[in-house]
């Protein structure tokens, strides 16, 4: 069947109406009648189907077919990966050695300035690169109101500081989810990502400090600024260019670090910072010692290594040679979905069937390397079998309705691929004309200030980029990847963060709009900043 991409009366605005439907139920929901994520997914996807059949012609069969594919690339390999984050994080809880590491962290220093860039920007980004999903705002909020911090202050700077690992959380989910939505490689995407949050992130740790006391408090602490936020970005930039986008947070989270620990060596701050709202540490930090804080982080260290053994080209090549070849599930044709469908111009060149293959290379999954990480890192931690056990049936129960959420989206992205939807929708951004970079990454921020995911949105919008960029001649990679760096600065903001935040520090759930209002000023001011970035990139 040939897609139509002005199905009503060949009209672009009418179409464009029907298209926008499914993505405006799902947001009206989730944002403004505040349902929960998965109620807003799943209804989201419920209208996506009345209107990819009832308005595109789509046939029954096909539509539910190409919503099943997506389904499934969302619980493979994305669900495969978030789960064995999250089960490498809750390790490391249930055997009491995150305490070991929060220590490792929080001891360094007194002074809340540093302690902020410690522990909510760069330990942040550790946790968000190895599990995401609101872990680091929660897990770095409350550990912030420990350590003296006001709740308040402390879980809006967790919310600012969550925002230049984003694009690269949870094993560099949202990246891999992009590539698959679009048909870019992968690695291209992690480039483009890592040189728009990059730039970014150089200044995040001092753009904190100036949020907490402005530039007389940033001045005390201005060379501790500089490290942080160079080592960070510059690893950020080097891992994303050259060994793809699953290490990104951790590495450059660990040089970040390891600089700080370094300078703090040599250098101390002279002036003293009293923060507003200060109180009294109500954590009682400790020293380990080198071997206890070494065997606390083994299983992330576990985790580098064999993500990066994943990664190696002779490695990665063999496992999928053995799935390909020994169980055959790799490039397998989608039932009632390969070559259904006919693109058409002006979306490609001349007509070409739409394929739909489905990889399951679960042996050379980033996911299979984390979930090897936490098996060993049990072993190591002489954490009993029948216990971990348990504690996979807990993660699962966990991520439940997260997985349902993200399992939607990413079919209601399928199936508007499949429909012509996202073309209809492409055609119509393609009208903003040479501006448009600017808003590939305001429309990436927009989805993640309403879903809470990046993963989500990239999805969302992926290909609706790709799309656009093609009509306006410009390149496909920088402008889906502005959608996943734009896309970051809206996480403060989304009400799943902000939720997260005000219960990790015992705030009350009716100061949601005040920290809202603390956080939205910033989460549009560096959205601003990506798209005039991303401007310079399309057009310098």
């Amino acid at each position: 069947m040939e897609q139509i991409y002005t199905p009503i009366a060949n009209s672009l605005v009418w179409s464009t109406l029907a298209a926008s439907m499914p993505i405006l139920v799902l947001l009206v929901l989730i944002g403004i009648m505040r349902k929960q994520a998965w109620i807003s997914a799943t209804s989201g996807l419920a209208v996506g189907l009345v209107v990819a059949i009832g308005v595109y012609g789509m046939p029954v069969s096909t539509a539910i077919s190409s919503t099943l594919m997506g389904a499934a690339f969302g619980l493979f390999p994305i669900g495969w990966i978030v789960f064995w984050a999250v089960v490498l994080y809750r390790l490391t809880v249930e055997t009491g050695q995150f305490e070991i590491i929060k220590d490792s962290i929080g001891g360094v220093t007194t002074d809340h300035r540093l302690q902020a860039m410690l522990i909510a920007f760069a330990l942040g980004a550790f946790i968000e690169g190895a599990a995401g999903f609101g872990t680091p705002v929660a897990v770095a909020a409350a550990m912030l109101t420990g350590l003296g911090f006001s709740p308040f202050f402390a879980a809006g700077i967790c919310l600012l500081a969550n925002t230049a690992p984003v694009a690269f959380g949870s094993i560099g989910i949202p990246v891999t989810t992009l590539a698959s939505v679009t048909g870019i490689d992968d690695q291209l995407l992690s480039t483009w990502v890592g040189r728009l949050c990059a730039p970014v992130a150089v200044f995040i740790p001092a753009y904190l400090v100036m949020v907490m006391g402005g530039f007389k408090a940033l001045k005390g602490v201005l060379p501790a600024a500089i490290v942080c936020g160079v080592c960070f970005a510059g690893m950020q930039l080097f891992m994303s260019s050259t060994a793809g986008q699953e290490l990104v947070d951790i590495v450059a989270a660990l040089t970040a670090i390891t600089g700080m620990i370094v300078l703090l060596k040599f250098w101390q701050p002279s002036d003293e910072f009293h923060m507003h709202g200060e109180h009294k540490p109500v954590i009682e930090l400790q020293s380990h010692g080198f071997g206890p804080t070494m065997l606390a982080w083994s299983p992330y260290l576990l985790l580098v290594i064999f993500v990066l053994l994943w990664g190696s080209g002779i490695f990665s090549e063999n496992l999928f040679r053995m799935a390909q070849n020994d169980l055959g599930l790799i490039g397998m044709p989608w039932p009632g979905l390969h070559n259904e469908m006919i693109r058409m111009a002006p979306a490609v060149e001349q007509a070409t069937p739409y394929a739909a293959t489905f990889n399951l290379d679960w042996l050379s999954a980033a996911g299979t390397a984390c979930a090897l990480a936490t098996f060993f890192g049990a072993l190591i931690l002489k954490f009993p079998m029948g216990s971990y056990v348990k504690l996979l049936g807990s993660v699962l129960q966990q991520l439940g309705f997260s997985l349902l959420t993200i399992a939607s989206v990413v079919g209601l992205a399928f199936l508007m691929n499949y429909s012509g939807a996202t073309v209809t929708l492409g055609l119509a951004f393609a009208t903003a004309g040479a501006t448009f970079p600017f808003f590939s990454a305001i429309l990436g921020w927009l989805g993640v200030f309403l879903t809470g995911s990046d993963t989500s949105a990239n999805a969302l919008f992926g290909n609706l980029q790709v799309v656009t960029a093609t009509q306006l001649g410009l390149d496909p990679a920088v402008m889906a990847s502005a959608n996943s760096a734009g896309g970051v600065m809206g996480k403060m903001i989304s009400l799943q963060s902000l939720a997260v935040a005000v219960a990790a520090t015992g705030m009350d759930r009716s100061q949601e709009g005040d920290l809202f209002r603390f956080t939205f000023k910033h989460s549009v001011f560096l959205a601003c900043m990506v798209g005039l970035l991303t401007m310079i990139y399309a057009y310098v």
